[in-house]
């Protein structure tokens, strides 16, 4: 949509509450996922985890959940729509809280990971969609990055809850781990009961996107979302926009066959994939334990996971702020090059037998590096380079790419650690971003201050450029 942003406070105060319900969706999406990160340690006690592959299926099961999120969240969104879906979405997670908090074996734990991983999965691309699509195109690009903060404010939630049940286990038995591996993991993860029910009474509230009920052919509706969330003098132009799109976007799988949009796909695949195997839910979901091997108490080890989630959260204001100004492509190759530095002093430390804190600056930096550059420019990039007729079958690609690499590299971790050291695997990861580096310098066109239309030119000659329609 074209339309300029609201003129009077109260559309934009209606239009920000909405936004920052969505975006719940987006910060239970990085409590769940990282809030294995220190429970893994009293979960793997509890149930007598020996195999380092069982505890690698413990730690990463959730993923296969979020890989089928993935998938089915675009058919999931176009029946239900957007909010509908979250709606979903939200009872995914609080079964999946109460499950995993109750679950009785490994078995059951894993089943009920599985089912919040959909959600997961599902909620990485339907609250994004569902802020923009309820956005003017003005506030659009701030109001979606609403959900890239969400996702790193929850994960930092989960360094927090976990770190402080940890420290309530041991002010109950000083120097005992008893009550953390009886019952403290299990509050660790039944503590996202609250947010995802509070997640599911206030989408009650919200509307649905008006882009879905002009799909569904509701005009009348959609009319009162757009007066709401703008001016009331710009939705007839709304409407003929909104109208224009959807009798355009009736792209199919063959069309991700075209020569361009080939090159685009594999852009957007790879770098998904190398946001993930640089190596950043290795961290995520195993600094506790990667911590207490260079040396840190248990206390410590969590509170440097704290740390961790408020870097993250740092540095990605820092990303938000320098994507527009420097560009999308400087900005990767040097995020990457300093996490190759970062990881390697890293490597070095576990080598040398370093002091953990060495470890931990060396960590600090490398999450700096990640939430500033492929954290949230990888998002931003797969966004842009897909031509609007096909570009939810080609996210959908792209997300599901990432989460199975994602999951890759969570389940194999502890196994490689063991096989070839901690330093080795973070070597590895180490020369990933080197060849991240090289991928980017040589495939990544700059896509900074370039309309949609520019950047599909920039992948399809004049035979396989795609009818170009509006683009917001």
């Amino acid at each position: 949509m074209t339309d300029p942003a609201p003129r009077d406070s109260k559309h934009v105060r209606y239009l920000l509450l909405v936004a920052l319900v969505a975006a719940i969706g987006g910060l239970l999406f990085g409590f769940d996922t990282a809030v294995i990160n220190g429970a893994n340690v009293f979960l793997r006690e509890h149930f007598n985890i020996v195999s380092d592959a069982l505890y690698g299926w413990a730690c990463s099961c959730a993923l296969v959940g979020c890989i089928i999120g993935a998938a089915s969240a675009g058919f999931l969104g176009d029946f239900l729509g957007r909010r509908n879906s979250l709606l979903v979405c939200a009872v995914l997670f609080t079964v999946s809280a109460v499950g995993s908090a109750v679950a009785r074996g490994v078995a059951e734990f894993a089943i009920y990971r599985i089912v919040g991983g959909v959600g997961v999965g599902a909620a990485s691309m339907l609250s994004p969609i569902y802020i923009a699509e309820i956005s003017p195109a003005r506030l659009r690009g701030r109001l979606v990055s609403f959900n890239q903060l969400a996702i790193v404010v929850g994960i930092m939630m989960a360094f927090f809850v976990n770190y402080f049940i940890r420290s309530y286990g041991h002010e109950r038995l000083v120097g005992e781990q008893a009550w953390n591996v009886a019952v403290g993991w299990r509050w660790m993860f039944g503590s996202e009961t609250f947010v995802a029910v509070a997640f599911f009474g206030l989408l009650l509230f919200v509307p649905a996107s008006p882009r879905f009920l002009m799909a569904r052919g509701k005009e009348r509706e959609a009319r009162a979302v757009l007066s709401k969330v703008g001016a009331p003098a710009d939705v007839d132009a709304q409407i003929v926009e909104i109208s224009a799109a959807l009798r355009e976007e009736q792209g199919t799988f063959r069309d991700l066959l075209r020569p361009g949009m080939k090159k685009a796909l594999l852009i957007g695949v790879v770098l998904a994939v190398f946001q993930q195997w640089t190596g950043i839910n290795a961290i995520l979901y195993y600094s506790t334990n990667i911590f207490e091997q260079v040396g840190f108490s248990g206390n410590a080890a969590f509170a440097s996971s704290v740390a961790i989630g408020l870097t993250n959260v740092a540095f990605t204001f820092v990303g938000i702020a320098l994507v527009d100004r420097l560009g999308r492509k400087p900005l990767l190759i040097a995020g990457a090059a300093v996490k190759a530095a970062a990881l390697t002093a890293v490597a070095v430390g576990f080598a040398t037998s370093a002091q953990g804190w060495w470890v931990l600056l060396a960590v600090l930096v490398y999450v700096g590096a990640f939430s500033a550059s492929l954290g949230p420019v990888v998002w931003v990039v797969m966004s842009e380079i897909f031509p609007t007729k096909i570009r939810g079958r080609a996210m959908s690609i792209a997300t599901l790419a990432l989460w199975i690499a994602c999951y890759l590299l969570s389940q194999t971790f502890p196994m490689l650690a063991k096989a070839i050291t901690p330093g080795g695997i973070f070597g590895c990861y180490a020369v990933m971003c080197v060849l991240c580096v090289a991928f980017v310098a040589k495939t990544l066109p700059e896509t900074k201050g370039k309309s949609l239309e520019e950047i599909e030119r920039e992948f399809f000659g004049p035979k396989d450029q795609p009818p170009l329609i509006p683009h917001s």
